[in-house]
């Protein structure tokens, strides 16, 4: 009987389970023909002359070539991933984390007063953050002083994490004197000494050098506490505007670089795994985040099943705000923006996570704001995702997500294939003095650079939306990270120049056709396009010398060849018109036209140097 019961429930089960396939198999293919219909309407052809997958019409592609679709379902569904804690670590390190915690709330301190550091990171310690990321050297602490900085911290409690540069090893030796010193827990404690000879190499940063790196990791394996000598730091390549996967393959690599130069040394390769932890950086594109840090421990846990230790490839991952995306002007609309980062990176996994100030970007005093709101800000925005949110309550709360789960995959492979074109070309250091990583990274900062100047990527504040009424911001010796919106402030800056030295700003006049009905559209986007260059719209300027046209195709057809004429001779030496050149038939048209599809980078720069700016 029971065998018979058996074998009713299995054909239920499968009768049920083909029912939902069908449906949602119906589901999807009632959805494709809503889509051919809007697309066929919206290009004004017949459905038939779509593509059998009109869907893929609607795709958009990401920087490392992965093609984003419109819609996932179960058609998209993929195998189940391993628990958390579990190779391949796709859903995290550590399956014991303490979800009433969550990520750990990793503050940055620097200054070169160690009393006045030792302050703020006991002030952090006490108003939530439960992370200590420390500058040492130029422009942090000397090493002498980090007893003094660090007086009345319990490292058991608050893991620590250098930045040190190449004064890490005198770093090291007064934190191993304070260990020795401290009655303390010594498991408990987690120290990550940062160094970071091989992306320090990359970006330029004085560092420690491989040989040094690897001495010191040797002192480190002989720590009774878990002290990590190396970081990888990918934030060197994403900040040179290296796409997700180019970040990740370069940092893997880097990291294979160590392990290869570890064991070399005659470290076992489980504890050259142990000497290793990611710093990556964490963007507002918050879907594109979660999948890029659940993406990163998958590829560095293959690297270690090849390399026979499966079960060690679950290196911490440290997730800092971009500082890429960060803009210049609206300084204050970066505080959104590395809330969705902290969002993304937590959400995938980090294991700390470290909000910049929102005014990073910028010198230290160009914003009116204290440090210590800057600093209070940027710890707030994790604090509210935590003990607010709850988002540390579920781990990998991605998992089983059709989009997460296919963009994950997706990324990995990428990184996988860029990991193994810098194997092919003798590794990571080959690679690096061959320029190869470089020019990868410069190909996708150029596309980048390219869809920021024609809008097709918005930077709300830059390139849309602007504030022209802001006050113009000192932006002398900002660092040299690519920036996503740095050709958009370049503008800007010339037309601040321009505000000082004449008293007003680059100005150009709506010269609007027909009713606000018919004009609006047009009026509002030349005022929107022109303000992102620092260039003020006006409506009624006796002594302007550029207009700029506004109105309908139809009106520019009827009307604008006189309207071009009128302006000229009222002494309007150049005329512009928002809207295709295909709309003026007459033998009279103006000067340069602006549609949403030019580079608005170079148009707008072009105007600028014609209106004296």
């Amino acid at each position: 009987m029971s065998t018979v019961t058996g074998s009713i429930i299995d054909l239920l089960e499968r009768k049920r389970t083909s029912d939902v396939s069908n449906t949602a198999e119906t589901g999807y293919t009632e959805w494709q023909r809503g889509v051919a219909g809007v697309l066929a309407k919206a290009r004004r052809v017949d459905p038939s002359e779509l593509p059998a997958n009109p869907e893929t019409l609607l795709g958009a592609a990401t920087y490392d070539g992965i093609t984003i679709s419109p819609l996932y379902s179960s058609r998209d569904d993929l195998p189940e991933s391993t628990l958390p804690g579990e190779f391949p670590f796709v859903r995290g390190r550590d399956a014991g984390r303490d979800v009433n915690r969550g990520w750990l709330v990793s503050g940055r301190f620097g200054g070169t007063d160690a009393a006045q550091t030792n302050a703020s990171i006991l002030d952090g310690l006490e108003n939530g953050v439960g992370a200590i990321w420390l500058t040492v050297g130029t422009s942090g602490v000397a090493a002498a002083a980090i007893p003094a900085a660090l007086d009345g911290v319990l490292l058991d409690l608050a893991p620590l994490t250098l930045d040190a540069g190449t004064d890490v090893v005198a770093a090291a030796d007064e934190l191993f004197s304070i260990l020795d010193a401290r009655p303390a827990d010594s498991p408990d404690v987690t120290i990550n000494l940062g160094a970071a000879a091989l992306t320090s190499r990359f970006s330029g940063k004085a560092d420690l050098d491989l040989a040094g790196t690897v001495e010191l990791a040797g002192r480190a394996v002989q720590r009774a506490e878990t002290v990590r000598a190396i970081t990888v730091d990918g934030t060197a390549f994403h900040n040179a505007g290296a796409s997700d996967s180019e970040e990740l393959g370069a940092a893997v690599a880097a990291g294979l670089e160590y392990l290869r130069a570890l064991t070399g040394a005659g470290v076992a390769i489980t504890a050259a795994l142990r000497q290793i932890e990611f710093r990556f950086a964490a963007t507002d594109d918050q879907f594109q985040t979660i999948a890029k840090f659940r993406a990163a421990r998958t590829v560095w846990a293959r690297v270690a099943q090849v390399c026979g230790a499966s079960e060690f490839g679950g290196a911490p991952q440290h997730a800092v705000t971009s500082e890429a995306m960060l803009a210049q002007r609206d300084p204050w609309v970066n505080m959104l923006r590395t809330t969705l980062a902290a969002f993304g990176a937590g959400v995938g996994g980090a294991d700390y996570v470290t909000v910049l100030p929102f005014d990073a970007s910028l010198p230290a005093d160009a914003v009116e704001a204290s440090p210590a709101f800057k600093a209070r800000m940027a710890r707030n925005t994790q604090l509210l995702l935590l003990e607010e949110s709850h988002l540390g309550r579920v781990l990998d709360p991605g998992a089983g997500s059709w989009y997460i789960e296919n963009l994950t995959a997706a990324i990995a492979e990428k990184a996988w294939e860029f990991f193994q074109k810098i194997e092919a070309d003798g590794g990571y250091v080959a690679a690096l003095e061959a320029g190869s990583i470089a020019d990868a990274i410069a190909a996708t900062k150029a596309q980048r650079d390219s869809d920021v100047a024609h809008r097709r990527k918005s930077i709300t504040g830059v390139n849309e939306f602007p504030n022209l009424a802001e006050k113009p911001l000192n932006t002398v010796g900002s660092n040299d990270v690519a920036r996503y919106g740095a050709a958009f402030e370049a503008l800007r800056d010339r037309s601040d120049a321009y505000l000082a030295a004449k008293g007003v700003r680059p100005r150009v006049l709506i010269a609007a056709l027909g009713p606000v009905a018919e004009h609006n559209v047009r009026t509002t986007f030349a005022s929107n396009l022109l303000a992102s260059g620092g260039i003020e719209t006006v409506v009624d300027d006796s002594d302007a010398t550029v207009a700029i046209l506004c109105g309908t195709d139809a009106r520019y057809t009827s009307e604008g060849e006189a309207k071009v004429t009128e302006l000229r001779a009222a002494g309007i030496t150049t005329v512009l018109a928002a809207g295709p050149e295909k709309a003026f038939t007459g033998e009279t048209r103006p000067d340069h036209y602006f549609t949403a599809r030019i580079d608005a980078v170079a148009a707008l720069s072009q105007l600028l140097e014609t209106l004296g700016a």
